[in-house]
C-alpha cells in the first residue's frame, strides 16, 4: 500500500493527490490505464446524473453528481499532466481569465445593467476571442457533439443575431407543415435516404416552433418521454390485472386503454 494521510476531511487538493496516485504505475491497475477516449463516455453520464439530481431536487444527490463530474475533470486533466502538456491550475488559469474577460461589466469599465446586455456583450467578445469574423463561424463552433435537439436550438439562436429567423412560432409552424408534407411524399416513394433527410428537416423545423413558443425543445422532449413512460406501465398495468397478455388485445382496445391511462394520470 502506498504511503497517504487519511484524514477525517477531504479538499480538492486531496483529490488530485488521489488521482495522481491512482494513476502511477504500482497504483490502480484500471485507472492507470485510461485514456481520454476511454472515459469519454463516464464524462457524459455524469454529467447527465447531476442533471437528473437537479431535476429531482435532490440537494444530496446533486454534491454527490458533482463531485463525480469533479472526478472527470480531474482525471482528464491527470492523463495531460502526465504528458507535461498541463495540470489543474492551467485549467483554473483559463477559465478565470475567460470569466474575466466576458463579464467587463463586473470587472471592467462596460455597462451591461440588463440580462440581454450581458448576453450580448458574451457572444460580442467570444467572438472575438475566439477570431470568429463571421457567425457562420461562431455557429460552426456549437459542439457536434451536443444532443440534436439542442444544437438546433443554439444553431438557430445564432441565425437569429442577424435576423435569419421568423417573427413568431406562428410563423414558423408553416414550415412543419411543409416539412411534414416533404416526408409523407419521400415515405410514398420509399426512398430511406430521403425519408431520413425529410425528417431531419421536420425535426429541425418543429424545434424552431418550439424555440419561439419559449420552451425549451430538450425539455419539453425529456418530459413526453416521461410521460409516455408513465401511460405506458399505466395500460400494461391494467393489462395484467385483467389477465391479459399485449398480444390479446387490438390496437383499438390498446388504444382505449391509452386514453383511459391519459385522463387518470391528467387527475
Amino acid at each position: 500500500m502506498m504511503n497517504f494521510v487519511f484524514k477525517e476531511k477531504y479538499d480538492f487538493n486531496d483529490l488530485v493527490e488521489i488521482i495522481r496516485c491512482l494513476r502511477l504505475p504500482d497504483g490502480c491497475p484500471w485507472d492507470k490505464v485510461q485514456t481520454h477516449k476511454s472515459i469519454r463516455q463516464d464524462f457524459i453520464e455524469e454529467t447527465y446524473e447531476v442533471v437528473e439530481a437537479i431535476d429531482n431536487d435532490d440537494v444530496a444527490g446533486m454534491r454527490e453528481e458533482l463531485g463525480d463530474v469533479l472526478l472527470q475533470v480531474v482525471f482528464h486533466t491527470q492523463i495531460e499532466r502526465e504528458k507535461g502538456n498541463f495540470d489543474i491550475n492551467d485549467v483554473a488559469d483559463e477559465v478565470c481569465k475567460k470569466m474575466i474577460v466576458r463579464h467587463p461589466h463586473v470587472f471592467g469599465e462596460v455597462k451591461a445593467d440588463t440580462v440581454g446586455k450581458v448576453l450580448d456583450n458574451w457572444d460580442k467578445i467570444k467572438m472575438e476571442t475566439k477570431s470568429q469574423s463571421k457567425q457562420s463561424d461562431a455557429m460552426d463552433s456549437i459542439s457536434k457533439s451536443l444532443p440534436s435537439l439542442m444544437r438546433a436550438e443554439k444553431i438557430q439562436k445564432k441565425a437569429k443575431k442577424v435576423g435569419f429567423d421568423f417573427e413568431n412560432a406562428s410563423d414558423a409552424s408553416v414550415k412543419v407543415t411543409e416539412e411534414l408534407s416533404e416526408l409523407m411524399s419521400a415515405l410514398e416513394k420509399g426512398n430511406n435516404n430521403e425519408i431520413a433527410e425529410e425528417a431531419g428537416d421536420l425535426l429541425f423545423a418543429a424545434v424552431n416552433v418550439v424555440r419561439l413558443a419559449g420552451v425549451n425543445s430538450e425539455k419539453a422532449l425529456y418530459d413526453a418521454c416521461n410521460k409516455f413512460c408513465s401511460r405506458f406501465k399505466q395500460v400494461e398495468d391494467s393489462l395484467l390485472q385483467s389477465g391479459k397478455k399485449w398480444e390479446d388485445c387490438s390496437l383499438s382496445e390498446l388504444d382505449d386503454l391509452w386514453n383511459q391511462a391519459k385522463e387518470s394520470l391528467k387527475k
